[in-house]
């Protein structure tokens, strides 16, 4: 193999995406703001900011940030897995590597349920 296309073969695979959080909770509310925009005030309009980390993620990262984002009553690993379209055996496995990156960069809280149950919420 030719050494410049091995870097750019492995330049594509260490591709790195800066993480967006988005406030899931003002999104919510900025969907029907939107709709009632002629009734409503433009003083009383709450624009949704997405606040820009300077952590690099993977796209897998990014996909599972995405998911514990969008379920912000918490969420375990293999509903991560499942929603991203992983299969009902491995989807925990999958999703566990991601979110050690997730925990170490204060992204995504751990929280410890009862035994060995485990969820995971956005900061």
């Amino acid at each position: 193999m030719r050494l410049a296309h091995k870097r750019k073969v492995q330049m594509k695979l260490q591709k790195r995406i800066k993480a967006t959080v988005a406030n899931v909770a003002a999104t919510k509310k900025a969907k029907p703001a939107v709709e009632k925009k002629v009734a409503v005030e433009p003083a009383a309009e709450k624009v949704v900011v997405a606040k820009a980390t300077d952590v690099a993620l993977t796209p897998k990262q990014q996909q599972v940030l995405d998911i514990v984002v969008a379920n912000a009553e918490g969420i375990n690993p293999k509903g991560i897995g499942l929603e991203a379209g992983q299969e009902d055996a491995k989807a925990a496995s999958w999703a566990t590597g991601a979110l050690k990156k997730l925990l170490e960069e204060n992204l995504v809280v751990k929280e410890q349920l009862a035994g060995n149950k485990v969820i995971y919420k956005a900061v």
